[in-house]
């Protein structure tokens, strides 16, 4: 897929990449959100509508043709709006990162697997998440077998305070957004170290994602949380994986940041086509069996 000149919904700018996408790309961190769906009374992200056909122009913007959806916290532990949107892009091209609880039912586990989910997203950010960290154990045993992730939004400082917890897990762990190192520590924060002994041992992935959340510096540079994410493409180029967190729920809707500048700053961490194509494209494809 070819990138192209767009205006896209919930994204700034209309250029496309400088960076010359490889193909086959795989954004591994967007979300989508419907109305039709019903909302948990205890999310605090309630963005309006970001539908199939505003992330279809992104791709064409950026020139990627595959993807992972991952289930928003606003909808909590009804993962309906997920598994209908996986079935409307078909698994050729998507896999999904549900929303469940340790006690949920294998019924729906083979549900989900089905649908194309290889993940279970447990957030322990935002407030009001259906998840918290006391069920990690026993859902890290539930989707083990069937060879899913464990994906954690977790804040840096309670990454070292569990850091025991984490290479004891069955399963593989995957870091949102930087792993939400602290800054302005950054690197020198102990849950940039904690991160990369489990990167080193092939127990865990970093998501390159949601700069403009986890740095105090913003675009276009993002100078700070790039500095994390250059440390880690040096550190662990074979750990990673890039995903545009589109539509940025977090951000507010006349400040939505530059996906395609955000994909640029990836080939100013690498400088090598190589690394590039792992993160974009082998890396992903290996963690969510595309």
């Amino acid at each position: 897929m070819s990138p192209e000149r767009l205006s896209v919904p919930w994204s700034s700018g209309v250029e496309p990449p400088a960076l010359v996408v490889p193909a086959n790309a795989i954004d591994c961190h967007h979300h989508i959100y419907d109305h039709r769906f019903p909302v948990d009374p205890h999310s605090a992200l309630r963005p309006g509508d970001a539908g199939i056909a505003d992330y279809r122009l992104l791709q064409r913007r950026l020139g990627i043709g595959r993807h992972v959806l991952v289930q928003p916290s606003t909808y909590g532990l009804d993962n309906s709006g997920l598994v209908w949107a996986l079935g409307q892009f078909g698994l050729a091209e998507v896999r999904g990162v549900a929303v469940v609880t340790a006690d949920v039912a294998e019924a729906e586990l083979d549900r989900l697997d089905a649908a194309g989910v290889r993940g279970v997203r447990v957030n322990l950010v935002n407030p009001g998440g259906a998840t918290a960290l006391p069920m990690v154990p026993a859902l890290a045993r539930r989707i083990a077998d069937r060879g899913w992730h464990l994906q954690l939004y977790i804040d840096g400082d309670r990454i070292v305070a569990h850091r025991d917890l984490w290479p004891a897990l069955p399963c593989p762990v995957v870091f949102d957004h930087l792993g939400r190192i602290p800054q302005p520590d950054g690197v020198d924060h102990p849950a940039f170290t904690v991160i990369g002994e489990l990167l080193a041992k092939d127990r865990a992935w970093v998501k390159l994602s949601g700069f403009y959340m986890v740095g105090r510096i913003g675009a276009p540079t993002f100078a700070d949380a790039s500095a994390v994410a250059k440390a880690y493409v040096a550190a662990c180029p074979g750990r990673l994986v890039w995903g545009s967190d589109w539509p940025h729920a977090t951000e507010p809707a006349t400040a939505k940041p530059d996906d395609a500048a955000m994909l640029d700053l990836l080939g100013q961490w690498t400088g090598d086509p190589e690394v590039v194509r792992a993160i974009l494209v082998d890396n992903p494809a290996r963690l969510y069996g595309f």
